[in-house]
């Protein structure tokens, strides 16, 4: 079953449909326990041990989706900043080289700091993601290939021995971001969290005692739960929600300043 559409669909307009079906699923448990208690002889017991281990489950799935998201999202926070630390290093020593290969190196990195940033600036529109990708690449190749070259010449041995180590830190981030990126929640997780959420609301108003429905407890448990599936979203979403990695992505940008100076 391809459930892909979830982590495609906005996390506003699932939350919303989310917060909907929880209303509907505690009014129809409500509705349905009252329709059994009415018929003569067949009126139910109540099952609160049904109801607390259903809600458990419910918990410590919302508590397991809830660190899966947060950890993947300080993992990225984790990434840009190392990555900006490997582009910082490797910049650094290229001034070891003679100015007129110096120069060269330090273009083709300004034009590689510009090209990550724009690989975050793009948001969640894949094509251009993969643009930016594909401009990182080219560019990271070109220096690549100029240190090689240099590496030939055994005068260049120390130097080499410096700015190889710091290039090829600088392309293997680029990878294990990308990988990064596209390590979010399962949306098998997701469905049975929802599938859950809303089969714990029916349990809950079926075990609610009385004749009259209680509008103001069904509100307060689907509006806090909902918020809480929005958090989990928010968090394995940062490049189209509230929660993003603009802190953590300023230190790419910081690094403009490193080319103010010649």
């Amino acid at each position: 079953m391809n459930l892909s559409f979830i982590y495609n669909t906005p996390a506003g307009i699932i939350v919303l449909i989310v917060f909907i079906m929880m209303m509907i699923s505690n009014w129809l448990g409500f509705r349905v326990k009252l329709y059994y208690n009415s018929i003569p002889g067949l009126s139910l017991d109540e099952s609160p041990s049904a109801e607390g281990a259903l809600l458990g489950l419910l918990a410590l799935l919302l508590a397991f989706t809830f660190s899966m998201s947060s950890s993947r999202y300080e993992l990225r926070k984790q990434i840009i900043v190392e990555e900006a630390n490997d582009i910082g290093t490797a910049v650094l020593r290229a001034d070891l080289y003679p100015d007129s290969i110096r120069n060269l190196f330090r273009a083709d990195f300004k034009k590689y700091v510009d090209s990550r940033i724009a690989y975050y600036d793009v948001g969640f529109d894949e094509k251009k993601i993969q643009t930016a990708l594909a401009n990182s690449n080219e560019i990271s190749s070109r220096i690549w290939k100029r240190a090689a070259a240099l590496g030939q010449d055994p005068r260049n041995l120390a130097l080499t021995n410096q700015m190889i180590p710091a290039v090829n830190a600088m392309i293997d981030i680029v990878t294990t971001r990308d990988a990064a990126r596209n390590a979010h929640v399962p949306d098998v997780i997701l469905f049975v969290l929802f599938l859950l959420l809303i089969t714990g609301s029916f349990i809950v108003g079926y075990g609610r005692k009385g004749k009259r429905t209680d509008w103001i407890n069904i509100l307060v448990f689907a509006l806090m739960t909902a918020l809480t599936v929005y958090l989990i979203l928010d968090l394995d979403r940062p490049r189209r929600g509230i929660i993003t990695l603009d802190t953590s992505e300023d230190k790419m940008v910081e690094l403009r300043s490193m080319f103010n100076v010649n």
